[in-house]
Parts: C-alpha cells; structure tokens; sequence
C-alpha cells in the first residue's frame, strides 16, 4: 500500500490518500507492461498506407521498344518498378495491427504501470469548485502551487469530466486531462508528473483494487 499525501487549492497538506494495487511479479513486470504498451500503439494505427504494384499503376500495356537491335536494355513496360513512375516492389498495403492481449494482463499491466508512478504522483482535493470560470492562468498557478513545475508534461485525472476544468486546461499544451476510467498505458508513462484529485484515486482503488 501506498500513502500519498493531499493537497488543497494553496498546495497546503490536508490528509493523505492511500492506494494498493495488485501489480505483476518484479521479474515480469517490464515483459507485460512493454507488451501492454505495444499493444495500445498497435492498435491505434490505421493500417490505410496503400502502394500500387506495377499491375496497379496507369500505362504500360504496349512495349517500349522492339527486343533486340536498337542497344539498350530489354523492357517489356514503362511501369515497371526499376522506371520512374513505376510500381513499387512489397510496398504496404491496407492491413490491420490490431493486437491481443487478454483482459487480466491488461489490466495488471496498467496496475504494474500505475504503481511503479507512484513518486511522481501528486493527489489534490477537488478544485472544480475554485474555478468559478475556465481560467487558464489560474490552473497554471496551482500547478506550481501542488509543487509541479507547469512546463512538465502532467497528465490530470478526474473522476468525472469537468468542463471548467477542460476549458481551463485545453489551452496548456504540456497538460492532458482524462477520467478515472479513461486510463491507459502510454498516458500514463509519458506523463512526467501525475496530478489525481482524491475523488479519482478513491475511484481507482474502487475500479482496478483486487
């Protein structure tokens, strides 16, 4: 178990939070959370890159020149791949990346991930109620407030969707907001710093604690 300590609007302590997931043995840890992760970047391709092989490509029904006698190269069509405006030789055609994963590795595997964040997590009390209105220069402040520096990547984890909080956030290129139920691998390890409000963690534990 973990216990994080939380933070209000002015970044003063006002309790601590806990936190206990079941993650993956020390020894595997890395194996499932890599594949977790190739999976999620797998399948959020499109696979749409499309080439045209030489029986695709416009032209080239009539030959060149004659076979022999005139000193240069036999060639049977101007689209052939070694010309220019060819067809291209084992280009890439429309393919799915999808990739499987069982549901109980992927979920151990964000638990794995989560955990392993655990110092670079910061828990808040709900700051909905301090925006009046989307204020974008305010959120920043508190950031720094919550002693993260508000150049870092951050990654906001709210229980629910805020639109005070969205609007406020949208214009902070370096910051990501998503909901408790939302979370995912890549967000999670690309994010330099984790700010969850007390009302997310608690959801976290409901949802993903065993």
């Amino acid at each position: 178990m973990v216990s994080c300590v939380v933070r209000d609007w002015q970044g003063e302590e006002k309790g601590s939070a806990s936190l206990e997931l079941r993650v993956a043995k020390e020894e595997s840890s890395a194996h499932i959370v890599h594949r977790a992760l190739v999976r999620q970047l797998n399948n959020g391709r499109q696979g749409t890159a499309s080439t045209k092989t030489r029986a695709e490509v416009r032209g080239g029904g009539r030959k060149p020149w004659r076979q022999k006698g005139t000193g240069r190269a036999r060639a049977g069509s101007i689209r052939s791949p070694l010309w220019r405006g060819g067809g291209v030789i084992f280009g890439p055609k429309p393919r799915s990346y999808e990739t499987k994963m069982n549901r109980k590795e992927r979920r151990l595997a964000l638990r794995t991930a989560l955990m392993s964040r655990v110092e670079d997590l910061v828990v808040v009390e709900d700051f909905s109620t301090q925006l009046e209105r989307p204020k974008t220069k305010e959120l920043v402040a508190a950031i720094a407030r919550w002693g993260v520096d508000p150049s870092a990547k951050i990654l906001l984890i709210l229980p629910e969707r805020s639109e005070t909080i969205y609007l406020s956030a949208r214009n902070i290129p370096n910051v990501r907001t998503i909901k408790s139920d939302q979370l995912n691998i890549f967000d999670i390890l690309n994010a330099d710093k984790i700010v969850a409000t007390q009302a997310a963690v608690e959801k976290i534990q409901e949802v993903y604690g065993e």
